[in-house]
């Protein structure tokens, strides 16, 4: 997979106040779900994954320590919204990065569902890919690098990565999946108790 020259964005930097402990370390399929969502976005086709950390910057420490292609980013500004948090993780990108899978820890995502998505962006030659499940959007979000700039820019105001969206001029590719699991999504211990009983199987139907 390395030759789409990928890297990840792993967006771990929140309070998780609805959910009430750190997400990210939250158990997840034998493993921590920072780590889960780390050995997705690598083996999914990413040289590196930059996991931007905040406000549970020590105890996710020694889970990114001794991992070569993991690139450990501190985003100080944190409580200031996600917007901050991509930021960080463009800073912390290597060099002659071609494209940027931008996801977050309590997203998670099977490798398979990364590489389909990075693939088929790689293929259509689009500005941006995401993907799609019965009308509606759903993660990771794919971007060429040449909009590294545009990402840089992005604020809380103009509603992030929704105002390059929005830009006529962006070709944006949407990939229409069979699975609602470009949609599940971990804000509560609800929908953590719900997506521990139907993870196994959403991400098994491709």
């Amino acid at each position: 997979m390395s030759n789409y020259h990928a890297a990840g964005i792993l967006l771990a930097a929140g309070e998780s106040s609805r959910m009430g402990k750190p997400k990210a370390l939250l158990p997840w399929r034998g493993t921590t779900l920072v780590e889960y969502q780390m050995n997705s976005l690598i083996q999914g086709g990413c040289s590196n994954v930059v996991a931007v950390t905040g406000k549970f910057d020590a105890e996710m420490a020694p889970m990114l320590r001794e991992r070569p292609s993991i690139i450990r980013a501190y985003n100080p500004k944190y409580i200031e919204g996600k917007t901050t948090s991509i930021k960080a993780g463009i800073w912390g990108l290597p060099d002659g990065v071609k494209s940027i899978v931008i996801l977050a820890v309590d997203q998670p995502r099977p490798s398979w569902v990364i590489e389909k998505t990075l693939r088929l962006h790689a293929e259509s030659g689009a500005d941006v890919t995401t993907p799609r499940h019965d009308g509606h959007g759903g993660h990771p979000l794919i971007f060429d690098a040449s909009l590294r700039s545009e990402l840089l820019a992005i604020n809380e105001e103009t509603q992030g990565v929704r105002e390059i969206f929005r830009n006529p001029e962006i070709n944006h590719h949407r990939i229409e999946f069979n699975s609602a699991i470009v949609h599940v999504d971990i804000n509560t211990p609800e929908a953590y108790e719900k997506a521990l009983s139907t993870y196994a199987e959403l991400a098994n139907s491709k």
